[in-house]
Parts: C-alpha cells; sequence; structure tokens
C-alpha cells in the first residue's frame, strides 16, 4: 500500500502543539476560494510506502519532546484513510504525538483512524449552507457527517475560522459561528485567522484563475476585534 504525499515539512511550530513534523497530502475535493494549496486539488503520484513513511517520520521524534509530534496536512489528509491507519498504529507504537489538519471530507473508516488521533485542527468553511457551497463548491452534509464521528471519539479539537472581508467580518456570523460549535465535543480552543493573497501566485504559475482576484487581506487588528467580540458572545 502507498500514500500520496507532496511535502514533508520539519520543525513547524504552527501547525498544532510544540514543535512538529507536518506531512502534506495530495488531493482534496474542495475548491476553497481563498486555498492557497492548488498544487494540491489532484492526487499525486504514490510515492510513500507505510514503513518508508514511518520510518522517515521516526528520524525527527527526538525533537518533538513532551508537547510535539506529527501532523498531517494537505490537500485533505482523511481521504488517504486506508494508508494512514497503519502508518499511525505504527507511530503510536512510539508514543508520537498525532494531529490531523483538516476540512472534514474523508473516506474509508475515519472512525478507525481517530482511534490513533490525539487532535483534529477543524477548519470551520462556514456554518451557513449556500455560503459553504459557495465557497468550497461542496455541500456541507459531509463535514456534518464527519462532525457527529468526531463527538463519539474522545480526540479533541481544535478549530480555525478564516475571516474574509465584507463576507464574514461582521456579528450576526460570528452569533452563528458560536451556535455551530456547540456541536462539537471537546473544543480546546479556536483561531480567527485573517484571509490573505499569498496564494495568488501559484494559481497564475499553474494557469488558473485566482477566484478571489477582488478581496483585498484581510485586516489583522480587526479580525484581532472580531475575535475578542467573539469571546464576548
Amino acid at each position: 500500500m502507498k500514500g500520496s504525499i507532496s511535502s514533508i515539512e520539519t520543525m513547524s511550530s504552527v501547525d498544532g502543539p510544540g514543535i512538529r513534523c507536518v506531512v502534506f497530502m495530495t488531493g482534496c475535493r474542495k475548491r476553497c476560494l481563498y486555498c492557497h494549496n492548488p498544487e494540491m486539488f489532484q492526487k499525486g503520484e504514490l510515492n510513500y510506502t507505510v514503513d518508508e513513511l514511518v520510518n522517515k517520520l521516526l528520524r525527527y521524534k527526538n525533537y518533538f519532546g513532551k508537547k510535539g509530534g506529527i501532523t498531517f496536512s494537505g490537500g485533505e489528509p482523511l481521504l488517504q484513510t486506508d494508508f494512514l491507519i497503519p502508518v499511525l498504529k505504527k507511530l503510536k507504537k512510539e508514543n508520537i504525538q498525532i494531529a490531523f489538519d483538516t476540512a472534514g471530507d474523508y473516506v474509508g473508516n475515519v472512525e478507525e483512524l481517530l482511534k490513533y488521533t490525539d487532535l483534529v485542527i477543524l477548519d470551520i468553511k462556514d456554518t451557513r449552507e449556500k455560503e459553504y457551497e459557495y465557497l468550497t463548491k461542496v455541500k456541507i452534509e459531509k463535514v456534518e457527517e464527519f462532525i457527529k464521528i468526531l463527538n463519539k471519539s474522545q480526540v479533541k479539537v481544535s478549530l480555525r475560522q478564516v475571516i474574509i472581508p465584507n463576507f464574514n467580518d461582521n456579528l450576526d456570523y460570528l452569533k452563528s459561528l458560536k451556535q455551530y460549535i456547540k456541536k462539537i465535543n471537546n473544543v480546546v480552543d479556536i483561531t480567527f485567522l485573517p484571509y490573505h493573497r499569498l496564494g495568488r501566485e501559484k494559481y497564475l504559475k499553474l494557469g488558473i484563475p485566482y477566484p478571489m482576484e477582488d478581496t483585498l487581506d484581510m485586516d489583522k487588528e480587526k479580525c484581532d476585534k472580531l475575535y475578542q467580540e467573539f469571546l464576548k458572545l
């Protein structure tokens, strides 16, 4: 069995707690308007066996300390569940902390995968059905299914919300978000991320029109203020 991996980043401090090794898996069924990794839309070459990936990741074990570990990102890592389950089983035998950075799309036995997962970093695209479909080009039902499965596990959940100018940067959306996350168990925190155009050059190099050409970067100060307003709700 082989998996498709775009790259492996070492010594990351922004993809979960502590120092982490981040595995970027290729393939994603969403087409989020603000995605900054369009090169990973399509699933790429099957380039790692289970043992090859595990052996490479174990090289960095000494850097993880008590809080760090490995984060699987993408693309959408949960589209390669069958490949990842045996990888996780081997990593957990080495007492390595496992996290997934996901938008909640999945195939295969995700219930089994969550047994070997310590943290899910869940990207909340939008809480509203029409707006969710507009942003991602898929319906919201799949992530709703994932949340139900996630709630049956004991996995901790860290939420992320991208704030987009003139789209969800308002009090009404914050209220909707506050209600939405009540349906998610074991939430440890939520982070507001200001929308940025850093992925634009990738689209141009790939010959793909940038979907948010007319949208400016989100003002970080305003984003921080919205987060404080959210905490007060």
